[in-house]
């Protein structure tokens, strides 16, 4: 494989802005900087309340079952924002956006990690809102495949997204199933990425996907990639959606994509259910010995557990809101 060259950044911020979970309490810890009663990433909102003394409450972030990040470049004179995912429901990431105040016309470009309806849906709202902005939204071809589970007893299809539709909001679809840069070559999107780990094997059979007219298991989701950033004088900085590729196939193909050996962060979906495969994937983040491990979205409570055990320095806890300052 040919090496390809990722210009190093000063730091990089990424911040949660869809996710599983919502933890108000959860405090600040070291370059975490959390957002609720705790935590000082911004400040609390206020909505009214015909309830409450002095007709006001709190107004909190939004969890849902999907995953969104805010990637932040930093370099010695800019700050550049690109958008990692956009949740499962039209409003679930604009709210959370209008929470944060974080305004979404300063996004230079949104990456998908792959076409599962719990990763792009959101995109109506914040196209809503955008209007036809011409904006990159880069993806892997297969992003668009009709998919379904099916298995003895039902059959349930997953909602697809739409080409006509994601083209007539005026996005500018740009797809790539080798690695490609955003940017000025700052940031690494991996495209499909090389499976090579004997434990990291994909969806159950009930996952299939529709192509020339048949319903076919599907699960590799090839079309499954990554952001990859390089953080000077740290290493890597490896951030998923759900890491059907498996999170160690991803990271060492991140590694071989670039020749920087030394992995910082990886955060994100690692699609951690159970079986062998938990402690398999435990044994081999403790070998690269990354500094900072962010599992999150479709990480199951017992890979959550086993990561935190099997690397505690290195495991936080995600919540939305979250800011990890890299």
């Amino acid at each position: 494989m040919q090496q390809i060259s990722l210009a190093p950044v000063d730091g990089v911020h990424i911040t949660t802005l869809m996710d599983n979970s919502a933890d108000a309490l959860l405090p600040d810890e070291g370059l975490v900087r959390r957002w609720g009663l705790s935590g000082t990433a911004s400040p609390l909102g206020v909505i009214p309340a015909e309830f409450a003394v002095g007709r006001h409450t709190f107004d909190f972030l939004r969890a849902e079952h999907g995953f969104s990040a805010l990637i932040e470049v930093r370099t010695a004179d800019r700050v550049r924002r690109v958008l990692f995912d956009t949740g499962i429901t039209t409003d679930g990431l604009l709210g959370n956006l209008d929470r944060l105040g974080i305004a979404p016309d300063t996004f230079e470009a949104i990456v998908f990690s792959h076409g599962h309806f719990d990763h792009v849906m959101g995109l109506h709202g914040l196209a809503r809102r955008l209007g036809p902005v011409n904006l990159p939204v880069l993806l892997h071809p297969d992003f668009w495949l009709q998919r379904r589970l099916a298995s003895p007893d039902r059959t349930l299809e997953l909602p697809s997204p739409s080409r006509s539709a994601i083209e007539g909001a005026g996005f500018a679809i740009v797809e790539q199933r080798q690695p490609s840069f955003l940017l000025d070559g700052m940031l690494l999107v991996t495209g499909e990425v090389d499976r090579t780990t004997p434990f990291e094997t994909g969806m159950p059979v009930a996952h299939q996907a529709l192509r020339d007219g048949t319903w076919a298991p599907d699960q590799l989701v090839h079309d499954d990639q990554a952001v990859v950033l390089h953080v000077r004088d740290r290493g890597l900085v490896v951030l998923t959606g759900c890491g059907h590729a498996g999170i160690i196939n991803i990271i060492r193909y991140a590694k071989r994509l670039t020749g920087v050996d030394r992995v910082y962060a990886a955060l994100g979906g690692f699609h951690l259910r159970d079986g062998p495969v938990i402690p398999e994937t435990v044994a081999a983040f403790a070998a690269e010995a990354p500094e900072v491990v962010v599992p999150a979205h479709c990480t199951s409570w017992k890979a959550q557990h086993a990561l935190a055990a099997g690397l505690p320095d290195a495991f936080r806890p995600n919540a939305v809101g979250s800011r990890f300052e890299l």
